[in-house]
């Protein structure tokens, strides 16, 4: 079957290539125009953290996230008149920008919270105010997170410093690894092929896949929830398999035009070779992604369908699109060589790989043990592995959300950059009255038990809901956070509950993104057997072998266990952290 189809697309090569550039002109139009919105925000259904988040958005019209203006004196108080004189004017333009709903002030003497926003470290001279949005953090416009930058900016001076806490305020813009990744690989062929023409096929192929799938991946926004970083996530992984798949071909249609086929001969039988392993590679591939509906996560489902179908294509553009670009270049495919590079056969039997398969042919078990003990020294960290979220800790300090991140902390305490969102719908005095004993019992844990303060409880306007905000003494990201949440959720409010009939939430985005890292942590096992068991029979079939496929799991396990490792010893234990820029280890 092969055979045919590489014969097919060599001898209508114009056809094919008209086709495949018609799809990517058509599909990229329409992704342009009809694609659908990709979510910038992510929750866990069903949790905790939503359920409490659908009452801050019911009865408290809490239905987005919130910042905070934070600054610091250097000559008096925070809220000394003078203070007050040059905060004010900038907290009446933040209030008129779109998606503002309220902003609580200190200097608001009606508001009891007030007193709240100002720091009670005498050497601090630190306050804030809270701005409160009607969407999520990432669905605030950049231009207008840049406009209220800018007019934070403007308000200080030599005696104030003035900044923006909150995700929304986050000037950071994700690199353009793809493009990263494209010139890294180009540069590599260049070094493998010597020829400008053989680096151009594998990236030219892989490029046509990506720019299909892209499209597709806005289309599906529209059915799915996919996440903003799905593009590059879809990217990445299409250009590593789609130039690997290509550069399989190319490489065996190089070696049989060196041994004499003639250039149609040497692309049937390339495709028919390498090209087998392509299809089996690719449907691992894709088993792997789809694997990731186990997670049980539906902005993930949406990034491991975009993600797959990208790898569909970049395969089926290496055995349809490269056999027909293949015969264009015919003999010419070694022309534009580098003046190092140097023809070589299949029948090579000399060089560095050679040289080193031979090696390991000779001392087996020295290799083995070696490898093996190299992979166990690096999976070591994992054992350790923490899942979580970074919060703007983690931020270079050239960011306003981490100067305000310190500000915070230096002023009200790590966990005043994440605090904890306990709620519950009330129907009576009583039920306030237990969300009093609630509050009551998570103050008596005290910082001993990573509690550094509990506010009152408040009510809702109307009545039907009651809300008291818990600050942990660690931050968002430490462990200590993470054991709290379920400390309150699996202990103190049970208690507190007993023989009550309401129930109470524990939320707030630092509890979300507890709550997302618990699902992927509880279902990585379930993931992890289904890939392997899945790649596992296809070898099978493959290989006709139990060996073979055997092999391959362990070698994953290893190589995974050891990937895991490295990046638990540098995000998470922080070694060598400032050469990767990393503000800090955590989870």
């Amino acid at each position: 079957m092969l055979q045919r189809l590489a014969g097919w697309c060599y001898d209508r090569r114009r056809f094919v290539l008209v086709l495949w550039v018609v799809a990517l002109v058509g599909f990229t139009v329409l992704g342009k125009v009809a694609g659908g919105a990709l979510v910038k925000t992510f929750e866990s259904g069903g949790t905790d953290s939503s359920r409490a988040f659908t009452i801050l958005g019911q009865d408290f019209q809490r239905n987005g996230d919130s910042g905070d203006v934070v600054w610091k004196s250097s000559t008096g108080s925070a809220v000394d008149p003078s203070v007050e004189r040059a905060i004010t004017p900038l907290l009446t333009k933040l209030a008129k920008q779109p998606h503002v709903v309220s902003i609580t002030s200190p200097f608001d003497r009606t508001n009891p919270q007030a007193a709240q926003l100002v720091s009670h470290n005498p050497t601090s001279n630190i306050a804030h105010a809270q701005i409160q949005f009607d969407v999520k953090a990432g669905d605030v416009p950049l231009n207008e997170g840049a406009h209220m930058r800018d007019l934070a900016k403007a308000a200080n001076t030599k005696d104030l410093q003035v900044e923006l806490g909150g995700q929304m305020f986050s000037s950071q813009e994700p690199p353009k690894s793809e493009v990263i990744g494209v010139i890294g690989a180009m540069f590599i062929l260049l070094i493998a092929f010597g020829s400008l023409l053989a680096m151009g096929l594998p990236i030219g192929t892989a490029l046509v896949g990506i720019g299909i799938g892209l499209a597709i991946v806005e289309l599906l926004a529209h059915v799915l929830q996919v996440p903003n970083f799905a593009p590059q996530v879809t990217a990445l992984i299409g250009i590593g398999v789609g130039i690997d798949y290509a550069l399989f071909i190319v490489t065996r249609y190089r070696e049989d035009l060196h041994d004499g086929r003639t250039p149609r001969d040497a692309v049937v039988h390339s495709v028919d070779t390498s090209g087998r392993a392509v299809l089996f590679a690719g449907c691992t591939v894709v088993i792997s992604l789809l694997g990731l509906f186990i997670v049980g996560l539906s902005f993930i489902r949406g990034l491991a369908t975009g993600a797959a179908l990208a790898v569909l294509l970049v395969m089926f553009a290496s055995v349809t699109l490269l056999p027909a670009l293949l015969g264009f270049s015919g003999h010419a495919i070694d022309k534009l060589a580098l003046k190092s590079a140097r023809r070589r056969t299949s029948s090579t039997e000399s060089g560095f790989w050679v040289r080193w398969a031979k090696m390991l042919q000779r001392y087996p078990w020295i290799a083995l043990v070696a490898g093996l003990a190299l992979l166990l020294a690096l999976a070591v960290p994992a054992l350790s592995l923490r899942l979580g979220s970074a919060d703007a800790g983690n931020d270079p300090t050239s960011q306003t959300t981490r100067r305000a991140y310190d500000l915070l902390s230096e002023g009200f305490g790590k966990g005043s950059n994440g605090p904890l969102l306990v709620t519950a719908r009330i129907h009576d005095p009583a039920d306030l009255q237990t969300m009093r004993q609630v509050a009551s019992k998570i103050s008596a844990l005290g910082t001993g038990g990573h509690v550094a303060q509990v506010s009152p409880v408040i009510p809702s306007p109307h009545g039907t809901a009651a809300l008291l905000s818990v600050q942990p003494t660690g931050s968002p990201q430490d462990a200590s956070t993470t054991d709290l949440i379920h400390h309150l959720r699996g202990t103190v409010i049970p208690s507190a509950l007993d023989g009550s009939s309401i129930h109470v939430y524990v939320g707030g985005q630092t509890a979300a993104f507890s709550d997302i890292a618990d699902q992927l942590g509880q279902r990585l096992p379930w993931f992890f057997a289904a890939v392997l068991g899945l790649s596992f029979l296809l070898l099978l079939v493959v290989f006709r072998s139990i060996l073979v496929p055997l092999k391959a799991v362990i070698m994953n396990l290893l190589s995974i266990a050891a990937a895991y490792g490295f990046l638990v010893a540098v995000f998470q234990w922080g070694w060598a952290k400032s050469v990767i820029g990393i503000g800090k280890p955590g989870p």
